[in-house]
């Protein structure tokens, strides 16, 4: 007698193609339902295609590590993605993702970083001085406006106060808004919009290359035209076009949907506000900002960690199933797509006390948190392909937090929408409206 076979995870298909589509973006508390009436592991139909959501730590690690060969990134994530961002090292898989990394590696970290510090400080310096003088204005609009400009400039080889900034900015917002939207091209809809975006940014990048083999200069892109792997491979001029349109695109809006959040907590509790604000003012009293001091925050540190933690920027990873595997007693399909909410190992009690608090000591020597369950803080994935651009982006929030620390205070402006949307990327309603002045 043979047993029977392993069961498909609990769960629901929805409606006929749309499945639970609508569901999925439009309640924030989607996952929570469900977690709660099936457990960590549910089916679902997303996007036209066969869904299982995985949650937790433990599901962390076994798609960001363990058993990561089931997995694709390629064809995980909705196809808007691959159209709006091309097949660059985000969607790549194998060893092709293996050698652009490594093409892209010396770009972000170690020698590179050291000479980015005094562009981030230059720029961050000169926003905040622009903030001041609005007084009033709505952060969000202006956190991309600035990360934007830091990726331009450091990362393509921008000049800083180009008077393109805003237009490319611009472009690069119609883009991101149409990532998650149907893909139906006509031109006055979002992802039509997106489309027409996606051009007009790949010409300038094309034009871009063309500047820096001319005259190289000591961004990322010039870096990454002079690079080569060991076997002598170099990327071609539409792999380049495709690598610079991510680097762009992951070089401002996961930084933006941080800093935006950072800001707003900073305001909401006072208390916290105090310990950051003695932080910097003992750094400060050593002398001006400089890369040793970045290096000797650890309270700053923990507030990112704890941002990234309560406010991931993006709300979930997708990976398509290439070979079938079984999860806490439950059989997956090769073909289905694999979902893993980010916020919920965040959310996990037996990850953190009283989840809801934004609380950055949890991530102090003392409590330690986040080292009771490998992957449980992924906002940046985990694994091998946890973000290249990590060291970039702490750095870039760093610098900024800790001059706006040192220089600056702000009030959020009374009755405004806090409510946090998660798509594109997360962010309040209003876009934190604030008032800002010099100490």
């Amino acid at each position: 007698m043979t047993s029977s076979p392993t069961p498909l995870p609990p769960g629901s298909s929805g409606l006929p193609f749309l499945g639970e589509t609508l569901n999925f973006f439009l309640d924030p508390d989607f996952v929570g339902k469900r977690q709660i009436k099936y457990g960590p592991i549910f089916r679902t139909h997303l996007l036209g295609r066969p869904s299982v959501m995985m949650l937790g730590p433990e599901a962390n690690e076994f798609i960001l590590s363990s058993h990561m060969d089931h997995f694709t990134w390629n064809g995980g994530w909705p196809d808007t993605f691959r159209e709006l961002l091309g097949e660059s090292l985000f969607l790549q898989d194998g060893e092709k993702h293996l050698q652009t990394r490594r093409l892209l590696m010396p770009a972000f970290h170690g020698r590179a970083l050291e000479g980015y510090f005094q562009t981030m400080l230059g720029l961050s310096n000169r926003y905040l001085h622009q903030w001041e003088q609005l007084g009033t204005f709505t952060w969000l609009k202006e956190m991309k406006r600035f990360t934007f400009e830091v990726a331009s400039v450091l990362l393509v080889g921008g000049q800083p106060g180009d008077q393109q900034i805003g237009q490319l900015s611009h472009w690069f917002t119609e883009l991101t808004n149409g990532l998650f939207m149907p893909p139906i091209r006509w031109s006055w809809l979002p992802y039509g919009k997106a489309i027409r975006a996606r051009d007009q940014l790949l010409a300038h990048i094309e034009q871009t290359i063309e500047q820096r083999r001319a005259t190289p200069g000591n961004d990322a892109l010039s870096l990454l035209l002079q690079t080569e792997d060991e076997a002598g491979n170099r990327l071609s001029l539409a792999e380049i076009k495709v690598q610079v349109l991510l680097m762009l695109f992951a070089g401002h809006e996961t930084s933006t949907s941080m800093l935006t959040s950072l800001v707003m907590s900073l305001a909401q509790y006072p208390e916290v506000w105090a310990k950051a604000l003695a932080e910097q003012d003992a750094l400060a009293a050593q002398g001006p900002l400089s890369m040793d001091q970045l290096r000797a925050m650890p309270y700053l540190d923990q507030m990112l960690k704890e941002v990234e933690r309560l406010y991931p920027p993006v709300g979930a990873g997708f990976r398509k199933v290439v070979k079938p595997f079984e999860f806490n007693g439950y059989h997956v399909p090769a073909g289905w797509t694999v979902v893993y909410p980010i916020n919920a190992a965040h959310r996990d009690p037996r990850c953190y006390t009283n989840w809801q608090a934004f609380d950055p000591d949890r991530f102090g020597p003392d409590r330690a948190e986040h080292k009771r369950f490998e992957y449980s803080l992924v906002g940046f994935g985990g694994g091998p392909r946890r973000c290249i651009g990590f060291a970039f982006a702490q750095m870039e929030m760093k610098i900024l937090a800790a001059q706006l620390l040192r220089h600056y205070t702000w009030t959020l402006t009374p009755e405004q929408n806090l409510m946090m949307m998660p798509v594109p990327t997360l962010h309040p309603a209003s876009g934190l409206e604030v008032t800002l002045r010099r100490r």
